[in-house]
């Protein structure tokens, strides 16, 4: 369905789950819940686990994306695998997190969909790059060695796709792609699990543009990105995170020329001030996302960090007035 209706129209995708919880200023308490009180280490920030301990507040703020306009909502497990969660000593909790947090956000789109049924709702289970990468080393002093392997990452991304297929996700999202390699082990965790339940269900690809070379962290240009993970059938390939709406622009133009895949794009809210936090307003960014829409060169929009309920509302007023990029069939040859 969601194929059929990205031909009809831009889809919007929710904005920033961080910044909503970060606004609810949980106490280490509010993260531990009942069923960690007793837990060994440090749970504050760990806003994964708050599907489990928080379900209510998880479940208001999906709701309010979808309310505001959104037809995308993602699961909040941009950290859910055994490798985020070795930090706070819950590795095991993997599986867990993303049924949960899938169920829920599924229980709120269909929700919202059965009092507009001509406008479906879509959960997007997300898939985070982990905190590790298998492309460079982390220690300076030793370049050939990897905190992580190609095996654990396909291992840990399994058990989370299995989760949130489980859990009810209508499509995946491998987001903020920073190192392609990691991404490829989850495309091809992604790509086993079809396989093993054979089912298949539509893929999101979203990079990040680290800074203004156009690379990403592990070097890689708009095209060789492209080029990397245009291996298998998606639904979208995009960017998101680490730039605002101003700078990605030029990276989207870039990438609906070479793919024949639909295009996302979802910035954060300008660039982080001093204090790390996002100033721009919805209507300045809403006015920084027309262009991508007057120049016809995306299928998919919505916002990353500092992002909020009311930058996608104004966002999805710009998007009902404009039509999607159509994608070319071409090769990158």
């Amino acid at each position: 369905m969601i194929e059929a209706l990205l031909k009809e129209r831009i889809l919007v995708l929710d904005g920033a789950m961080g910044t909503m919880i970060q606004r609810l200023e949980f106490s280490e308490e509010d993260f531990r819940g009942d069923r960690f009180k007793d837990h060994l280490c440090p749970l504050g920030g760990n806003n994964d686990l708050l599907s489990i301990t928080q379900a209510d507040a998880i479940k208001n703020i999906h709701e309010e994306y979808l309310l505001a306009g959104a037809d995308i909502i993602e699961t909040n497990t941009f950290s859910s695998t055994s490798i985020a969660m070795a930090d706070y000593q819950l590795e095991d909790l993997a599986y867990e997190l993303n049924y949960e947090s899938a169920k829920i956000a599924k229980a709120v789109a269909q929700k919202i969909s059965a009092k507009n049924p001509d406008k479906p709702r879509f959960v997007a289970g997300s898939i985070g790059p982990t905190n590790k990468t298998a492309s460079m080393s982390p220690d300076v002093n030793d370049p050939g060695f990897r905190a992580v392997s190609f095996d654990d990452l396909f291992e840990a991304y399994y058990e989370q796709v299995a989760g949130l297929i489980e859990g009810g996700a209508d499509l995946l999202l491998v987001e903020t792609v920073f190192d392609t390699l990691n991404a490829k082990a989850a495309l091809y965790a992604i790509q086993q699990y079809f396989q093993d339940k054979k089912i298949i269900l539509p893929i999101m690809v979203s990079g990040t543009i680290t800074d203004k070379s156009g690379r990403t962290l592990s070097g890689q240009t708009v095209e060789a990105f492209a080029i990397s993970v245009s291996h298998i059938p998606l639904l979208s390939i995009g960017f998101n995170c680490a730039l605002g709406a101003s700078q990605l622009l030029t990276y989207i133009k870039r990438l609906s020329k070479i793919t024949y895949f639909n295009t996302s794009v979802h910035p954060n809210a300008g660039l982080p001030n001093a204090f790390g936090e996002y100033d721009q307003s919805p209507k300045e960014m809403a006015a920084l996302i027309d262009p991508f829409l007057n120049q016809n060169l995306v299928n998919i929009v919505g916002g990353c960090c500092g992002t909020t309920p009311e930058h996608i509302r104004l966002i999805a007023q710009s998007v009902a007035k404009s039509k999607p990029r159509n994608p070319q069939i071409k090769t990158h040859a």
